[in-house]
This record gives structure tokens, sequence and C-alpha cells, in this order.
């Protein structure tokens, strides 16, 4: 299939939400999905010739967003740099329980998705942010529809058990 500049640049303008949330949900910190975005779209131009539809177009941006998302991850474990809002959050913000009573239920839930290993996290922002059935996130992720199933459920039950702990410290505030 053929592009042009325009066609590209209507792609990206009706994909970047989803790219960005998607890394969003997998990095937790906003410069570094961003980052995240910017190269699944250069990515995206590079491989131009190689989409073959809509479908495939959403297919591949959801499947390297996921990936990128990941080895960012994997980066900032090697190679550890604080950025503003981790400086900010050490320095101003109350340490313990009293960190939820602050902020609102929807940052508590981010910080929950968050403390889950990235492996379960992949899974779970495909299902329930981008409704995609386990065999659709399979596809995606290059793994056996029972390791997907078996990642949310492990996914779903660690957020279960981290949040009867998180949350209610959150509601006593």
């Amino acid at each position: 299939m053929q592009w042009n500049t325009q066609q590209f640049e209507a792609l990206v303008g009706q994909h970047q939400r989803m790219v960005f949330s998607i890394a969003l949900r997998v990095v937790g910190e906003h410069g570094t999905a961003e980052e995240v975005a910017q190269d699944v779209f250069v990515e995206l131009h590079r491989s131009m010739d190689k989409i073959e539809s809509e479908e495939h177009t959403v297919y591949w941006l959801r499947r390297v967003a996921v990936h990128r998302a990941t080895d960012a991850l994997r980066r900032r474990r090697v190679r550890p740099e604080a950025t503003a809002d981790e400086w900010e959050e050490h320095t101003s913000a109350p340490k313990g329980p009293r960190l939820y009573r602050k902020g609102s239920i929807e940052t508590a839930v981010e910080r929950l998705m968050l403390s889950i290993p990235e492996s379960l996290r992949g899974a779970l922002v495909l299902r329930y942010q981008e409704d995609l059935e386990p065999e659709e996130i399979a596809k995606v992720l290059g793994q056996t529809v029972p390791s997907v199933k078996s990642n949310l459920h492990r996914g779903l039950t660690l957020l279960r058990r981290k949040a009867d702990v998180m949350l209610k410290e959150f509601a006593r505030g």
C-alpha cells in the first residue's frame, strides 16, 4: 500500500491517543510515554510499505507500542534516571499510605497498575483499555492464548490483593 505524507499525518492523528495511552499505562510516566509514542510512529513511517490495511495498522501500532514501552522500562532499570516527576514526588509527597490520601482515586489506581510486573500489565492494558479478546492479545504480544489468559488472571488477582491494602488506606483519608 502506498502512503503519502498527508495520509501518514492523518494516520498519526487518528491513532496517537491510543499509542500514547498504551505507552503511559505500561511505563507510568508522561515523558517516557511521549518518547515511546514518538518512536512507534517513527518506526511506523519506516514500515509503511508493509502495512496492508487499517486493521493491520491498529494491530501493528498496539503491538509495537507495548513492546517499545516494555523496552523503555527495561532501559530505565538498567540506567535509572531521575525524572522531574520522581524528584518532586520524593521531595514533596508525604511518606507511606498518606500519599494516597492527597491524590485522587485515579492516581491510586494508576499506581496500582504500575506496581505489577510489566508482563502482566501489558496484557491487562490491552484487555481492559483496548478491549481486546485474549486471542487478539496473544497475536499482538506474540504469546499463546493460554499464556495470555494466565497473565490476565494473575494480573487481576495481584491487582485485587494490592487494592485491598492500598485503596483501603486511601479510603481512610
